[in-house]
């Protein structure tokens, strides 16, 4: 019909939409004078809602809802929305006879009018695709590498395309004919999509809205793009072309093509990979200085249960703690950047410990390994599946498959809760030992456990002051326990489904979460709603990591992206892409620089924040790393795996003269050195378990954990 035909044309030219107008208006033999007349008389005016139109506009919006009822038919009954960026235009809503107006999770525009997008010949469409594969392979070896990237968003699109139009048989051919060209790393996104042969089955579906409306990211180099445009035009594939500009984003960069090896490290993601846009924001990754006290000299008796009477070593004066870092890092954020708790007497006295562990501690290197303590979790048929350790290695958590949260001392010290009420206000409030007295001695033990989850518990963090922990499970909560009392303080209700992951902040008050709804969720302690969302993942949020300086969070997720958040405005700085498996772990190094991640494709990558670079990548577990951590200067990053082995490799090397000068930067060329072997250090087999948690002690003892596996 003429006039919905116009109306859909205008709302095209109005989004600049061009293209789509250009070939809608092929296929509908309307000429631009036709559309200019339309536009002008009244009725037209009405439509559109231009203001000082005479032509009433409820004749408009009678045929606005007519062109949006054959949208919702089109799309299969299914309502959907158009928002218009210019104000000229009404939004749309496609309403369903009998029901009210739904917005469905679908913002992509071409989605809504794919209706009027005049679909290619569906048995063409192998041979579109197998044209295109003759084209790439017979190319210059330079392209080849480059082209290929096409080969999957292409065949996922217009097998999506195929099934949307119900053509189920030639769907399933070319399904059976094309998937198994692709890269292996795409083996469990094809699973998904081998089950959605009917339209029906696209409704809801997670994998296939990604597709749908995030568009896939390819890099590649002008001459190749230039190469493939002149391929589609020559060859009018019009189809392909479509797909290309619609749902594809091609990131062009000026230079030598990339060789395969560089693309195979870069991609593997959910989307493709990202936009070199997305690494260019500046990011403080410097680490902030430490506030200055005094320390009184004669404090060496005071808190001496680490010590169990060694002999006394002489050590230098320390007038002031914290006079390492004088100056301020010129990458650091400033100070006052987000808002950080003040430091308690009792934070002091714990840095004045920390500062004599550190005087203690071991040099890490390639000559000198750490030793490593693994705990077993022996007869944990609850099903371990959380542990964390204090930073000052004296006690260890578990989260269990039953729901329930054990604390274990792991000193000679046993855990006792805070007396009650009646008992505490007898005790004198002035006495020096006013801290110990107020413990209760009948409720010492070696093990607490803490009951209120309804649900596995998938993450645990102790606050850095040893006050408080979190955990959070599959009920879709984040609790809050004191370890003074050993009870629930909070419960944090923010996510509606599972949450795999929480972190304390290094500087304790904020801390992070996140879980199966995509998102990440920065918290306070002392606020119900979170303070930030930081959403953009296209699947879980499977593991969350706080920097140094805590102005950043780190989150791994199932769409194999690793991405950078700013918790001061709730942007994401940087994404990393590269590995082929969901990320299961992630650690900064202490000087703040770099970040090693772990995915289930058993690949350890290194990545250099300030410049947004992928700068190594360590392969030699043969399972999922489910821990990652550094040693506390960073010259050793141990790794754990389901493999049952810790690796330990050199860090120092890994990250010694990278190469991230500008053109790297700008073209993502980046050449990883094979030298995986050269810095793996050492592989220490546990029998049968699993490691789960890695933490190195403030002298850098390393400490392992995890469940025994019978078979």
């Amino acid at each position: 019909d003429r006039q919905t035909l116009v109306a859909v044309l205008q709302f095209l030219r109005r989004s600049n939409l061009r293209e789509s107008e250009e070939i809608l208006r092929r296929e509908a033999r309307l000429l631009g004078d036709d559309l200019g007349a339309a536009a002008l008389s009244p009725a037209g005016a009405g439509l559109l809602g231009v203001p000082g139109g005479d032509g009433d506009s409820a004749g408009g919006e009678a045929l606005l809802s007519r062109v949006t009822a054959a949208t919702a038919i089109a799309i299969g009954g299914s309502a959907a929305t158009v928002a218009s960026s210019s104000p000229g235009v009404a939004a749309v809503a496609a309403v369903p006879p009998g029901k009210g107006i739904v917005v469905e999770d679908q913002p992509d525009v071409s989605a809504v009018l794919s209706a009027y997008n005049q679909q290619g010949d569906p048995t063409l469409y192998e041979e579109y695709y197998s044209g295109l594969k003759h084209f790439i392979e017979c190319s210059l070896d330079c392209h080849r590498a480059e082209l290929s990237q096409l080969f999957y968003p292409l065949f996922v699109h217009m097998y999506l395309e195929l099934v949307y139009n119900q053509h189920e048989s030639e769907a399933k051919s070319f399904f059976e004919r094309f998937h198994g060209d692709q890269e292996c790393y795409y083996q469990d996104d094809l699973r998904v999509l081998s089950s959605l042969t009917k339209k029906e089955h696209m409704k809801g579906n997670e994998t296939m809205l990604d597709f749908r409306t995030s568009k896939f990211v390819l890099r590649i180099s002008r001459d190749s793009y230039q190469l493939l445009k002149r391929h589609l035009q020559e060859k009018q594939n019009n189809q392909i072309w479509n797909i290309v500009q619609e749902h594809l984003y091609i990131d062009i960069f000026d230079g030598m093509p990339r060789s395969k090896q560089q693309i195979d490290a870069m991609v593997g993601s959910l989307a493709g990979e990202a936009k070199r846009e997305a690494n260019k924001a500046k990011v403080f990754f410097g680490l902030l200085k430490e506030p200055e006290f005094d320390v009184p000299l004669d404090d060496e008796d005071e808190e001496g249960e680490n010590e169990e009477g060694k002999p006394k070593k002489k050590k230098p004066k320390k007038d002031s703690v914290g006079s390492k870092s004088k100056k301020q890092d010129p990458n650091a954020p400033p100070q006052n950047r987000i808002p950080l708790p003040e430091l308690k007497d009792s934070d002091k006295l714990d840095k004045v410990m920390n500062m004599k562990e550190a005087a203690r501690r071991v040099r890490l290197g390639p000559e000198c390994l750490p030793s490593i303590c693994f705990y077993t979790f022996l007869n944990a048929y609850q099903g371990l599946t959380a542990v964390d350790i204090t930073d000052d290695s004296s006690m260890i958590v578990g989260g269990f498959a039953d729901s329930t949260v054990r604390v274990w001392s792991v000193t000679p010290k046993k855990l006792r809760s805070v007396k009650t009420a009646a008992d505490l206000s007898l005790i004198d409030k002035e006495s020096d030992d006013v801290l110990e007295r107020i413990m209760d001695e009948k409720t010492a033990s070696e093990l607490k456990i803490l009951y209120g989850h309804s649900g596995p518990v998938y993450g645990t963090s102790f606050s850095p002051d040893r006050n408080y922990l979190l955990s959070c499970s599959e009920d879709g909560t984040v609790r809050l326990w004191s370890l003074q009392t050993f009870t629930c303080l909070v419960g944090y209700k923010g996510h509606n489904y599972p949450v795999w992951d929480t972190q304390f902040s290094p500087y304790g008050y904020y801390f992070v979460s996140g879980g199966h709804d995509r998102v990440a969720r920065l918290w306070a302690t002392d606020h119900y709603q979170p303070l930030r969302i930081f959403a953009g993942h296209l699947a879980d949020v499977t593991c969350t990591r706080f920097h140094p300086n805590s102005n950043y969070i780190a989150t791994g997720s199932a769409d194999r992206t690793i991405r950078l958040w700013d918790v001061l405005n709730g942007n994401c700085v940087r994404i990393f892409t590269g590995h082929k498996g969901p990320i299961h772990s992630l650690a900064f190094s202490p000087n703040g620089r770099f970040l090693a991640t772990g995915a289930t494709d058993g690949r350890v990558l290194l990545w250099d924040i300030g410049h947004g670079l992928m700068v190594g990548e360590l392969k030699g577990h043969t399972d999922t790393i489910y821990a990652l951590r550094f040693s506390r200067d960073g010259e050793i990053l141990a790794s754990g795996s389901m493999d049952n082995t810790v690796r330990l490799w050199d860090a120092v090397k890994a990250f010694e003269d990278l190469e991230t000068d500008d053109f790297t930067t700008a073209t993502g060329h980046i050449n990883l050195p094979e030298n995986s072997q050269d810095l793996l250090l050492g592989t220490y087999m546990t029998k049968s378990t699993p490691v789960v948690h890695l933490h190195f002690t403030r002298r850098n003892l390393l400490l392992a954990a995890g469940a025994y596996s019978s078979q």
